[in-house]
């Protein structure tokens, strides 16, 4: 039996380094199967996962957890259910395993597939939202991979009451042993134990605040794949509808202030500013918005009497709120507003809102960020959104997957060369 922490660590590394091999070969209709036994599960234990979230809310209140972080921590009965859709969604989408990329004859006559393959074992080590342990569990299930999972102190009796569900519900379909497991301990030294373990894992993925994605990366003997901040922009040109771009506007920051596609800071082209001000800051008002705002938009919206309001300053741009506080920029062109979002930006979404169909290319070609929209709000950036069904997370990275991360970006590739006897 391990007698330390990582040597439990590493059994269960070795559990799933074993599962891996047998998942890689099962067929998509056992995959299924496992898949629709966790999303009943879910549903049936539905009270239990309720009691469990019950003592994470608990000591997050008593622990004063922001009311973003509580709102991402906790569970309904809608939420368990919208879990159990996912899967059964995740469920029924194509099985990337086996797809044919590529394949061509050379001209000695050896003929060369490129060919869909499971990574292996995949490490994710997450914070808050305990959603995040079903929807990594399927997706690295379904691309044929078992998944190592690590989630926040503030989760940890919701997200074990989620993986024993998913454990049952899959072992009754055939689901192999160690497929999928939690680390059960809130100690931090299972991070570093697990970004060392290049034996085992073949990638790492951490979702989480800054300090999170550092530690992982400064010892990670694996591959890394970030999901970093979400500094997101939503740019009101100077052609744009004020009442469209206001609407996206306001559900950009306000539908759902705590997630990673929200926007965090707004640029106005100085045209049309004083109209779009005019129209937006009601609707702002209402919630109420606090206003970070540079002196061009300071001044406009204190004519509006808008409250409440305060000067931005240098990391006013570079802040993921995740709450209903907002940076707000006047800029004098499309291009200012670009070289900000180049220089402030996390590479995350970006919006554009225009009638100008120029000026919407040049926006969507010259922004380098995973998503980039025009006329449409950052809140798409998801993988149910996008048609993926559930997803890991978004990677802010260009290698080896950007934006959503769903099924295609937990797979690899592998070569298979078919001949008649050809030597060289």
């Amino acid at each position: 039996m391990p007698t330390t922490l990582e040597e439990e660590i590493h059994a269960i590394g070795a559990r799933a380094r074993a599962a891996s091999r047998k998942l890689a070969v099962l067929a998509s209709t056992q995959k299924s199967d496992i898949l629709c036994g966790m999303a009943g599960e879910l549903v049936a234990r539905t009270p239990a996962l309720l009691q469990a979230n019950a003592e994470d809310l608990s000591r997050a209140e008593a622990n004063a957890l922001p009311n973003a972080a509580m709102d991402r921590l906790r569970l309904t009965d809608s939420r368990i259910a919208e879990m159990a859709e996912g899967i059964l969604q995740v469920s029924a989408l194509k099985d990337p395993v086996g797809e044919i990329l590529r394949e061509w004859t050379r001209p000695n006559g050896i003929r060369i597939t490129k060919i869909r393959t499971p990574i292996g074992v995949v490490g994710i080590i997450y914070e808050s939202r305990p959603n995040v342990t079903s929807d990594a569990a399927v997706l690295c299930l379904k691309a044929g991979n078992s998944v190592i999972l690590r989630g926040g102190s503030e989760a940890i009796s919701s997200n074990l009451a989620i993986a024993e569900a998913l454990q049952a519900g899959g072992a009754r379909a055939g689901l192999p042993d160690g497929a999928v497991q939690l680390i059960r301990t809130t100690d931090r030294e299972a991070v570093k134990i697990m970004a060392r373990m290049d034996r085992f894992l073949d990638v790492i993925i951490p979702r989480g605040g800054h300090s999170l994605i550092e530690n992982v990366v400064a010892n990670a003997r694996m591959p890394v794949i970030k999901h970093y901040d979400g500094i997101c922009h939503v740019y009101v040109d100077k052609d744009a509808d004020c009442n469209m771009a206001r609407d996206i506007a306001i559900n950009a920051k306000c539908q759902r202030p705590g997630v990673c596609n929200a926007m965090e800071t707004l640029l106005v082209h100085r045209d049309i500013a004083p109209r779009f001000f005019s129209a937006a800051a009601p609707a702002f008002q209402k919630f109420p918005v606090e206003m970070r705002a540079d002196p061009g938009a300071f001044r406009l919206l204190a004519d509006l009497g808008y409250n409440p309001l305060r000067e931005a300053d240098e990391q006013s741009w570079r802040t993921e709120y995740l709450g209903l506080i907002l940076s707000v920029r006047v800029v004098d062109s499309l291009g200012d507003a670009v070289a900000h979002i180049e220089k402030f930006g996390s590479h995350h979404s970006d919006a554009i809102v225009t009638e100008n169909p120029s000026a919407a290319e040049v926006f969507l070609r010259e922004v380098d960020s995973a998503t980039v929209y025009w006329n449409a709000s950052t809140r798409f950036t998801d993988g149910g959104e996008f048609g993926f069904g559930a997803e890991i997370g978004i990677s802010t990275d260009k290698l080896h997957a950007r934006g959503p991360m769903a099924l295609e970006e937990l797979t690899s590739y592998k070569y298979q060369i078919r001949g008649n006897g050809q030597t060289r």
